[in-house]
Formats: structure tokens, C-alpha cells, sequence
């Protein structure tokens, strides 16, 4: 079944040509079904490019999905004004509905204290809505690394070097049906200037009694983690990234004169010149499509008002 979008969202015509089966509001409203309601709370200045990144994953589920995006007062430099006035919501106008799932992006404030981050106050009061307002979140990079914070207390870390790359990770509890399908080492990309450590979860009592690591690895440390009943799913990485934007990112760093390392297991033979080879979205697709199946729709009440 496709993802249900705005016909006019600059996505739509990208995934047309991708062969992403996607269909528009009024074909959507013709079908007797009860389509899962999907919130992305978008956190990245490159909006327009993360909405394509996520919808691509959404868009393998065999269920209907309703996207509505969500964005935060403080957050409107680099997209638009059309463009958010045209597809974004803001959190008063959301704050009174329920919704299956919520998905909240990163955000490249990873140097920063979380309370000196604008939206900051913002972001929690979405946060604590989200607890009886939404079945099951999906926290990605610095959204995950926020939501360990607020919710148990967890710190974050400032890396010496970002952590860029494709990581290869394990399973540490495959039976959980987060992970479902997942082979016992998968690739998946890091991207990102700090860290949260695993001694700081299990030295934690309130992290340790409600949280469950499910993968890990050496190089790229804390990837996806859960709670106890599955409403909270925590993505240390970027399971959306296109095949380019390890790259595009190296480039831009390098133009800012940052003296970035080349991405660890990224362009063949550590040479910039050649193109990398796409071995992170299987897993991508498989994390997503485990999460509204598994963690949404097979447990989500029929009834969104029964959320609680």
C-alpha cells in the first residue's frame, strides 16, 4: 500500500520517477480503509531533502500512512516560508489530535547544551504531549539523543572527531520484532559530532530498568535502542541517508574549512573519486517497515481517541 501525500509537495514528483508508490489525498479519501496517521516532526535545515529521505523508507510498508509534517517555531533559516506555511503544521494546531506514530528527525545542534538549543522548551512540551497524544515514536540522531535526555536523564557526549560513516553493526537482542529480519551484522550510517555511551545508560537505574539496546557497534557505538513496550525507538544514526550525502556533507565540511575525516567504510578505497556503493538500505528500509508494523499498527488501538 503507498504513503499518502500532498500531490504538491516537491517529494511527490521525486518518488513518481523512483517508482514509489505514493497516491494523492483525494484517491486516499475513496478508499475504505483505516490508514495509519504518521506525524514528522522535522528538525533538519534541509527540510525538503529529509521529507524525500523518510518517505522513501515509509513508502515500503504494505499499510496506507498519512503524512502530516510538523515543524517548531524556532526553526525556519533555511526552508522557505511558502513552503512551511504550505505543508507544515506547527504544534498548536496538532496539540488537541492523536496520531499512530510520531517520527522526530536530528538536527545538526549537536555541540551545543540541550537548553541552549532555541527550541529547546519547545521540544520537551512536544515531547511530554507526544506520551499520551501518540502510540509510538521514532527518534533519529540528535531526536534521539534529546529524547534519552528528557526522558531519563541520559547525557550526551562531544566526539573529538564527528562520526561519519558506514558502521557495521550487531545484534545484541534479536528477539525483539524491532529487529526482525535483521541479519546478525548489518551496515548502517553515522553522522554526527556526539555520543551517547552505553556505561551511561546501564549505570542509569531509571535507563537501565526501561531501556533496551538492541545494537551496537565498535566503531560507531550506540545505534537503536527501545523501551520497555516499544512506544519509544531510539535511531543513533541515519537510516534514510541517500547514497550522496555522506559525501555532500564531507564536501561542504571541507569547504568550511573543518579538516574532516574521509567517512569511515564510505568511498571505495578511502578514494573521494570514486562512487560509494549503497549497502546501508536494506536495513534502512527493514528498521521502518519493522517499526509500523510491529511497534504501530499491530498494536495501536482502532480508535485514536483511546490513545492515552
Amino acid at each position: 500500500m503507498p504513503i499518502n501525500i500532498n500531490k504538491e509537495l516537491p517529494a511527490y514528483s521525486k518518488l513518481i520517477e523512483e517508482n514509489i508508490f505514493v497516491i494523492t489525498e483525494d484517491r486516499a479519501a475513496r478508499q475504505d480503509i483505516r490508514p495509519m496517521n504518521i506525524l514528522i516532526l522535522n528538525l533538519m535545515p534541509q527540510k525538503i531533502v529529509a521529507e524525500t529521505q523518510l518517505l522513501r523508507l515509509l513508502s515500503n510498508t504494505p499499510l496506507q500512512l498519512n503524512i502530516e509534517f510538523l515543524r517548531v517555531l524556532r526553526d525556519t533559516k533555511h526552508t522557505s516560508k511558502d513552503h512551511l506555511e504550505s505543508f507544515y503544521r506547527t504544534f498548536e494546531e496538532i496539540r488537541t489530535r492523536k496520531f499512530d506514530g510520531l517520527i522526530v528527525t536530528g538536527a545538526p545542534v549537536e555541540n551545543l547544551r540541550f537548553e541552549d538549543v532555541s527550541y529547546w522548551s519547545e521540544l520537551c512540551r512536544i515531547f511530554d504531549w507526544a506520551e499520551h497524544h501518540v502510540y509510538s515514536t521514532l527518534y533519529i540522531c540528535w531526536g534521539a539523543m534529546a529524547a534519552l535526555y528528557h526522558f531519563y536523564g541520559v547525557p550526551k557526549h562531544r566526539t573529538t572527531r564527528k562520526v561519519s560513516g558506514v558502521y557495521r553493526h550487531h545484534l545484541e537482542n534479536p528477539g525483539y520484532s524491532l529487529t526482525r529480519g535483521f541479519d546478525d551484522y548489518f551496515h548502517a550510517i553515522h553522522s554526527r559530532h556526539a555520543e551517547v555511551r552505553r556505561e551511561d545508560i546501564e549505570n542509569n537505574p531509571r535507563a537501565s530498568d526501561q531501556l533496551v539496546l538492541l545494537s551496537y557497534s565498535p566503531e560507531g557505538g550506540l545505534y537503536l535502542l527501545q523501551n520497555n513496550n516499544g512506544r519509544k525507538v531510539f535511531v543513533t544514526g541515519h537510516a534514510e541517508y541517500e547514497i550522496g550525502t555522506l559525501g555532500q556533507e564531507y564536501l561542504r565540511d571541507q569547504d568550511r574549512s573543518l579538516n574532516p575525516d574521509i567517512p569511515y567504510n564510505y568511498f571505495p578505497e578511502n578514494d573521494t573519486e570514486k562512487m560509494p556503493q549503497m549497502n546501508w538500505r536494506a536495513h534502512g528500509t527493514l528498521l521502518f517497515v519493522n517499526w509500523i508494523n510491529y511497534h504501530v499498527y499491530q498494536e495501536t488501538p482502532y480508535r485514536l481517541e483511546d490513545i492515552h
